[in-house]
């Protein structure tokens, strides 16, 4: 597929793009800074702002699907809302129907009714991103796009890849000692899996161990 990857740089970004090239798709990597991603004849680097919707039309104008990985900086977390309203709107007027975001941990639930985010135990350094995170699926649900947002573990990091993995809906998955975990590397796998076979259209979804 030809697939516009928005934050292809990033921890998460950076394992996504390496996934699409090995399973032979064709990327347009959006990046603030296109000398951090590593030439490939498959890839194509920009530099691009998901916050501008002309620039998200020009980028992804002819594309078969959006996948971003978009993060704002410290300080500056809330901005994910509005980068996520301008490119809804920009895939929407390039004609482009199919848009796959990465999520956020917090807005799992742990119990009936109580997210993960409103937990005593949530560390308070994450408390303003996840926030944020938990803002953007409002703004998905009310898009007429064939959204999906995938909500990682609880804790996401650099590790292997091993394509073993359960899937859930929106409640936090732990394993046998409680943990809840992901590796960047088996996260990537479950985006391109729903890309190139959509289980969870205009759904949230999670993976974990």
């Amino acid at each position: 597929m030809e697939v516009v990857l928005f934050g292809a740089s990033g921890m998460i970004g950076s394992r996504i793009l390496r996934e699409l090239v090995s399973r032979g798709h064709q990327v347009t990597a959006v990046v603030r800074n296109p000398s951090r991603v590593e030439p490939h004849p498959q890839v194509k680097t920009v530099a691009g702002d998901q916050t501008d919707v002309a620039d998200v039309v020009r980028l992804v104008k002819g594309a078969d699907a959006v996948i971003t990985a978009y993060s704002p900086g410290v300080g500056t977390e809330t901005e994910i809302l509005d980068a996520t309203r301008w490119l809804i709107a920009g895939t929407k007027q390039a004609g482009v129907k199919r848009l796959i975001m990465v999520g956020g941990a917090g807005s799992l639930e742990v119990a009936p009714g109580v997210q993960l985010v409103d937990t005593p135990q949530f560390p308070t350094g994450w408390k303003a991103i996840a926030l944020a995170h938990r803002d953007t699926l409002p703004i998905l649900r009310r898009s007429d796009l064939d959204w999906t947002n995938l909500s990682p573990a609880a804790e996401i990091q650099p590790g292997e890849r091993t394509g073993k993995f359960r899937r859930g809906a929106n409640t936090l998955l732990v394993d046998g000692q409680g943990h809840s975990r992901i590796s960047a590397e088996d996260y990537a796998i479950a985006i391109v899996d729903e890309l190139e076979h959509p289980a969870h259209v205009r759904q949230r979804f999670t993976v974990a161990y």
